[in-house]
């Protein structure tokens, strides 16, 4: 256990439910690696309660940063003051820096963590046929950096179609060369399959689209962490597909949020 002592910098994941984040575990490990003075707790908001603790938090003057998860990605980008070019087009947020001046700095880098943990195991997209089921602010980033990854065809089921069609006509103005189009929920006739809803995280869930169309030559891939093994992940692997654990998106990105963040700088 660190020292915390009167120049600790804080810094907070915000969720709703919060049992299921791993990101304490893996950022204050890498805290301890860059030797920095600092502490990532998990912040346990509703959507209800989001306004009143970004206001408080603004007032926290060693606040160095937020990791924000589900399901808060979308709703926290007007409570920033400033998002970068890439949270704007994906319209999502996951992660905040406070400015020395108390302004707010949001940026979304779930794309590109699990695009990075895709090929870390292997499993390049570029070229591959893309089912993704989803279209809330891990999606929308998800989807986006597929498309940038150079994926063949991107499907998008949801369980609201407007919503997969709002995402596929942004995409389309950054990636006019993708096909795309809204799917139903067999993921039939893909090479790689992405759960990007956050259904799994409670047993009681429903599968998020119809696992018996899934065949041997199909990847099915989380953004899930806990459990490591989804009700998807475990339907998938008696089908005989290969699986892509939530994890690896995470691991791929604490780096790329903790140097946002400007830990260890």
């Amino acid at each position: 256990m660190i020292e915390i002592t009167g120049q600790t910098k804080l810094y907070c994941i915000v969720a709703d439910p919060i049992l299921q984040v791993k990101t304490p575990q893996t950022m204050n490990k890498l805290l301890a690696e860059r030797a920095v003075d600092g502490i990532l707790v998990p912040t346990h908001v509703p959507s209800a309660g989001l306004q009143a603790f970004m206001t408080g938090m603004r007032g926290v003057l060693n606040l160095g940063g937020i990791v924000v998860t589900v399901p808060h990605k979308t709703s926290i980008v007007a409570m920033c003051d400033e998002v970068t070019p890439a949270a704007a087009t994906v319209g999502a947020v996951n992660v905040i820096r406070r400015e020395a001046d108390g302004r707010l700095i949001g940026d979304i880098l779930d794309g590109k963590g699990f695009v990075a943990g895709l090929q870390s195991k292997g499993i390049e997209p570029r070229g591959q046929s893309v089912f993704l089921a989803g279209a809330g602010g891990a999606a929308n980033a998800i989807a986006f950096a597929l498309a940038g990854s150079g994926v063949s065809r991107l499907t998008i089921y949801n369980r609201t179609p407007a919503k997969a069609q709002d995402m596929i006509a942004r995409i389309a103005k950054v990636y006019p060369d993708v096909r795309m189009e809204v799917g139903s929920g067999n993921p039939a006739g893909h090479d790689l399959v992405v759960n990007a809803t956050s259904l799994g995280m409670v047993p009681t869930d429903a599968l998020p689209f119809a696992v018996e169309h899934l065949t041997p030559d199909q990847t099915v891939a989380e953004i899930i962490m806990k459990p490591e093994l989804t009700p998807l992940l475990e339907a998938a692997q008696k089908k005989g597909c290969r699986i892509q654990y939530g994890l690896p998106m995470l691991q791929c990105q604490i780096g790329l949020m903790a140097d946002f963040m400007g830990i260890g700088k």
